[in-house]
């Protein structure tokens, strides 16, 4: 039996809850550091705030750097609107841990894992929809350890078929090769992630898998952890009809790395419109991200 939930109800709800801490954060912790100072009437050596200063500035780059030596859990919010025939709203949360695993001193392997609750609402009806877990990504890259002008690293994507419903996930297992690389120069961060996975296994009723993901991102960092950024993910899926291939996102939006108390975290909100999209789906999106940030310990 088709589950249906009210409409607008829980998603809606996370969409503003969401909407609200992405912009309430920075402001919230902002606060907390403008009043740190007065617990204390001696300042601190000059010594120790520019080690504080440092910190802060690697901390900033190491967050737009997918193999940095950062533990880090992004929260990220992916909302898609006016789909179907009936512009309905689906609603992607992905918890995303990231694990550096340093091998040698020379090398190390990035664990990125992404775990999407969704909401996918029935294209052809007006109301009702599911709720569930989708398929997860586990991606492992092997990269260099160390400050350099090209940052890369290379290893394997796996999909593998959790959804809790055939209409949130593929009911396949699918593998591919995933490779990255980018540079900081200055203030920037430019680079590109890609991967393509195709079908090994799974349920033989439904359709062999080839697709392909392709983020870009650019970010320019300013005063105080602000930074705009654009991380557009383009899909094509290989397999599909002449027409139906590729969504391509343009947009970007603004973020911030800062801290609530003790706590490093990052929040950004973004938004693109899709100058290309497959038959029925969203023309347009909304994306917000709230992390928090584990920076290696200083030695």
């Amino acid at each position: 039996m088709r589950r249906s939930l009210p409409r607008c109800a829980w998603r809606c709800r996370i969409r503003a809850v969401m909407v609200a801490v992405v912009l309430a954060l920075p402001l919230w912790a902002q606060d907390s550091q403008q009043a740190a100072p007065a617990a204390s009437t001696t300042a601190p050596p000059a010594s120790a705030s520019a080690d504080a200063a440092a910190a802060e500035a690697k901390l900033e780059r190491d967050v737009q750097n997918p193999v940095s030596e950062l533990i880090s859990l992004p929260f990220q919010n992916n909302t898609t609107f006016d789909s179907g025939p009936y512009s309905r709203t689906a609603n992607v949360m992905n918890i995303q841990p990231v694990i550096p695993i340093n091998i040698s001193d020379n090398w190390m392997i990035k664990s990125r894992t992404i775990l999407p609750l969704s909401w996918q609402p029935y294209s052809g009806e007006s109301s009702g929809g599911e709720f569930g877990l989708g398929d997860t990504t586990q991606t492992f890259f092997l990269a260099p350890r160390g400050d350099r002008k090209l940052i890369w690293g290379i290893g394997p994507a796996f999909v593998i078929p959790t959804a809790t419903s055939t209409l949130l996930g593929q009911g396949k297992f699918s593998m591919g090769p995933s490779v990255l690389a980018l540079s900081q120069p200055g203030h920037w961060t430019i680079g590109a992630l890609i991967n393509n996975v195709w079908s090994v296994a799974g349920s033989g009723s439904r359709p062999p898998v080839n697709e392909m993901q392709l983020q870009a991102f650019v970010t320019y960092q300013m005063k105080q952890g602000w930074y705009i950024a654009t991380s557009p993910i383009i899909e094509a899926n290989w397999r599909a009809m002449s027409g139906s291939v590729w969504l391509v996102p343009v947009g970007g939006g603004i973020g911030r790395v800062t801290r609530m108390g003790k706590q490093a975290i990052n929040v950004t909100a973004q938004f693109y419109g899709n100058a290309a999209y497959p038959t029925g789906t969203s023309p347009w999106s909304m994306r917000l991200q709230f992390d928090l940030l584990f920076p290696e310990k200083p030695k």
